[in-house]
């Protein structure tokens, strides 16, 4: 079309994961969705916000959630944005830190979102492929890209870069080191101290995972005031509605259910690998609520085809570097003694 500038009009966008109509008639193990409810404190969060004040906007600045977030991670609340998931977070970075033509750069494999919230800024890409001991392969002594995206810990597959690691990668950055810890809540370390230490990098968070509010699309940064206040100037001047900013300050407020939480899903994923190691399995020891792992025959496709049959959606990936497994979302210790059984009958 003569109308769309021609970037947008060849992409082929982000495709997320297959989400069925009738999510009650599958076992969703596919979007690493949490399979526990949100906080009861949540719920009743929202329903009192529900009534007159909707027809009143929300507080432009979320104020009072991000002065939680601060107060939870120890930082000046000058040092926090909350966002509408945190995908709104690194979008906006790249719209504030590459014009049409710049470059940034990610870990390959890790979220591919990253390439399409390039391609639709004009931004070019650079990708670093894993090398053995998920070290980076070929990555300069100086990135000069605008932007380097690490997904700590990596999806899809689950482990950790250590914070040395992290840390030294700042300094070998020219521009901003985003860490996207969208699923750092179930690892056992996080960058925040180097937010303090080195002030181009920037942590983004997500309350999708952890906090079991992916239907409400919550996340957060963290990063120098600079940062944050260039962030604020274009980000939606309303980016949250008033029932997101009353769950997101409730969740981060019940730190008690979300321990508990967050350690179920940890025991759960530990018994399940071990299980699946059992049956012949390789499995990527995980820091997030899901696993990567890889069959005997190394058919990831079949098995996920199998799995589809039963009614169990799993996720795989059509990369080669990536087709030959499956990243499996962990569920109840029910939903998962079930994935057992029907991976046994698939053999």
């Amino acid at each position: 079309m003569p109308f769309l500038r021609r970037n947008i009009a060849g992409m082929a966008g982000y495709v997320p994961g297959f989400q069925p109509r009738d999510g009650k008639a599958y076992i969703k193990l596919n979007t690493n969705e949490n399979p526990f409810p949100p906080s009861p404190r949540v719920i009743e969060a929202i329903l009192a916000e529900v009534g007159g004040n909707l027809r009143k906007y929300p507080d432009a600045a979320s104020r009072a959630a991000c002065e939680e977030a601060a107060r939870l991670y120890r930082f000046d609340p000058e040092w926090v944005i909350m966002a509408n998931g945190s995908d709104e977070v690194l979008n906006n970075l790249i719209r504030a830190c590459a014009a049409e033509g710049d470059e940034i750069g990610y870990v390959h494999p890790s979220y591919s979102y990253y390439g399409t919230l390039a391609e639709v800024q004009g931004v070019k890409v650079k990708t670093f492929r894993l090398g053995k001991g998920w070290t980076l392969q070929d990555f300069p002594e100086r990135y000069e890209g605008k932007l380097f995206f690490l997904t700590n810990p990596n999806a899809p597959l689950g482990f950790c870069f250590p914070q040395p690691f992290i840390e030294e990668l700042a300094g070998r950055v020219k521009g901003l080191l985003v860490v996207d810890e969208a699923y750092v809540d179930f690892a056992e370390e996080n960058s925040l101290e180097l937010v303090r230490r080195c002030d181009n990098v920037v942590v983004t968070r997500t309350l999708s995972k952890s906090y079991s509010l992916a239907g409400m699309r919550l996340g957060l940064a963290i990063a120098r005031p600079d940062i944050i206040a260039a962030l604020n100037k274009i980000r939606d001047h309303y980016n949250l509605d008033r029932l997101a900013q009353a769950a997101a300050l409730a969740a981060l407020r019940d730190q008690d259910y979300f321990r508990d939480c967050v350690g179920k899903i940890r025991e759960i994923r530990e018994w399940f690998s071990t299980e699946l190691r059992v049956l012949g399995w390789e499995v990527i020891p995980s820091s997030g609520n899901f696993v990567f792992a890889t069959s005997p025959d190394r058919n990831g496709k079949r098995v996920y085809e199998g799995l589809f049959e039963r009614r169990i959606l799993v996720r795989h990936f059509t990369d080669p570097v990536l087709s030959h497994g499956l990243r499996i979302s962990i569920g109840t210790r029910e939903e998962m003694e079930k994935t057992l059984a029907a991976l046994q009958e698939i053999g």
